[in-house]
């Protein structure tokens, strides 16, 4: 296959509740991926500015070369036309059978016929455009629909999952299930015993039944250290490696059952869901200060678009660890990090992680015999966006090392500075290309004079220490104000690989 051949694309929405909601749902030609934004925190003040965001849909249509196929319904487009180009984009309408607005008799919604029903979809399309996999993009409950065609409709089957999906990317989806701030557990527990308007679906006993292969299922319900955010590996398996996790930290935007939903949930959340169970483990990360949907949303999003946009096409994959740290001696003492990425060219920040979205990056002391490090974000580049062919892809790295002193799990007063960082600096970091020249540059901000945007890299790229193909390893020294904070040998590691 040509590696620029733009796969099928198949989006399947998040959960629209009982049957109002269902029917609203139905009444989108394109089951949300349509809808687009008009504002974005980029103002002074952190206030909203008009910024209109078309959506994904459009976008994808105008600057990835996607096509739209629709003939009545995109179900009679595809049983009219023997082939199809795979460039496509296809919505899964898995909730319309289940809507009043036809006549007739509804079906009861069930999660594992949606999946079902998503397998059916994908085969015709792969069979009509000759693809050999499929992408999926999933808001919400959508991706676990996707994660039980992954791991239970498929192996059921004798099919392997890696051989009908490429990559799996999801905005605000519970993988680890739905859980709550209040009520000590009973709200969960009544939940999943009422099942109302089919909210057990996010209960921990329905998420195994459903993520689970026949041959594997306990009657007697999950395994006491059984984790639903976790993916299976092994022959057949998607690998976790083609999954991308948008995890949103934004509730305060969330305004579903006049803030109730984002009051019971926490402020730990993006409204819905909380952060700790919005993604896999081991899969590609980003966190974005967007709510789970609304005006403020991750799926129509610039954020949001321009993580799936590079996860799905982009060719270089940068890595950026914080490694070798050593933490002092004082027990009373936590440290924590706060990291923000951002890519030259785009109007928003592509992945933040910090203290006052409650996501701060925990620095913990490794076990005996083991390295320290720390993952402070991972991103994705495509060289074919940049201004112009002769300059590097450049993206920057915003560092900041915070501590905490506590007794007994109390904050100690007495010496604290509220939200003020012990150390901060910001990574310039180049990556070239073929035309721009290959290698990667990188310089801290307070090295660098005047404005960033004015720095040119200038000198030889840095030195790849590592002797494996088309990996390239360096570490990044930290500036020498870190040092009494996290050892002189703390340094960041930056890790680059093709990525197609």
């Amino acid at each position: 296959m040509d590696d620029n051949r733009r796969l099928p694309l198949v989006y399947v929405r998040g959960f629209a509740g009982g049957t109002r909601g269902i029917d609203k749902a139905v009444a989108d030609p394109f089951y949300g991926f349509n809808e687009g934004s008009t504002h974005v925190r980029v103002g002074a003040h952190n206030q909203p500015l008009f910024h209109q965001f078309e959506s994904p849909l459009l976008r994808l249509l105008r600057e990835e070369g996607y096509e739209l196929l629709v003939k009545g319904s995109q179900e009679a487009y595809l049983g009219g036309h023997a082939e199809i180009p795979a460039n496509t984009i296809w919505i899964h309408r898995f909730y319309d059978r289940s809507a009043t607005t036809w006549g007739g008799s509804p079906q009861e919604y069930q999660l594992e016929h949606a999946a079902a029903d998503l397998l059916d979809l994908i085969d015709r399309v792969r069979e009509k455009s000759g693809a050999p996999a499929v992408i999926l993009v999933a808001h919400s409950m959508g991706g676990l629909i996707c994660r039980c065609l992954l791991q239970k409709v498929l192996p059921d089957r004798g099919r392997a999952a890696a051989d009908c999906v490429a990559k799996f990317f999801t905005y605000g989806t519970p993988h680890g299930g739905i859980g709550f701030d209040v009520g000590g557990g009973w709200v969960e527990r009544i939940r999943d015993t009422l099942g109302i308007q089919g909210a057990d679906i996010f209960g921990p006993r329905r998420m195994y039944e459903y993520l689970t292969p026949q041959d594997r299922l306990d009657p007697d319900g999950p395994p006491g250290d059984w984790d639903a955010r976790v993916m299976p590996t092994g022959p057949g398996a998607l690998p976790v490696e083609r999954v991308f996790c948008l995890v949103g930290t934004d509730p305060a935007d969330y305004d579903v059952a006049l803030g109730l939903s984002s009051a019971a949930v926490g402020p730990h959340s993006d409204g819905l869901v909380q952060i700790e169970r919005a993604y896999v483990p081991g899969a590609h990360q980003a966190f974005v200060h967007r709510s789970h949907s609304g005006r403020y949303g991750m799926v129509n999003s610039e954020e949001g678009y321009q993580n799936l946009r590079r996860f799905l096409f982009g060719d270089t994959r940068i890595e950026a660890s914080l490694v070798d740290y050593r933490l002092s001696g004082d027990e009373d003492v936590v440290w924590q990090a706060e990291a923000r990425l951002s890519v030259r060219g785009l109007p928003v920040v592509m992945h933040e992680r910090l203290a006052a979205h409650w996501c701060p990056i925990q620095l913990d002391a490794p076990p005996d015999g083991q390295e320290a490090s720390v993952s402070l974000a991972t991103t994705f580049l495509n060289s074919g966006l940049r201004q112009s062919t002769d300059e590097p892809m450049r993206f920057i790295l915003q560092l900041r090392l915070i501590s905490l002193r506590e007794r007994h799990g109390i904050l100690r007063l007495g010496d604290h500075l509220e939200q003020t960082a012990d150390f901060a600096d910001t990574l310039v970091i180049d990556v070239g290309t073929p035309e721009a020249g290959p290698g990667i540059w990188a310089a801290w901000n307070s090295d660098i004079e005047g404005a960033i945007r004015d720095h040119r890299v200038a000198g030889e790229p840095r030195v790849d220490e590592d002797p494996t193909p088309e990996r390239w390893v360096a570490h990044i020294e930290l500036p020498t104000t870190a040092g009494p904070l996290v050892g002189p040998a703390a340094r960041i590691r930056l890790v680059a690989t093709p990525w197609t």
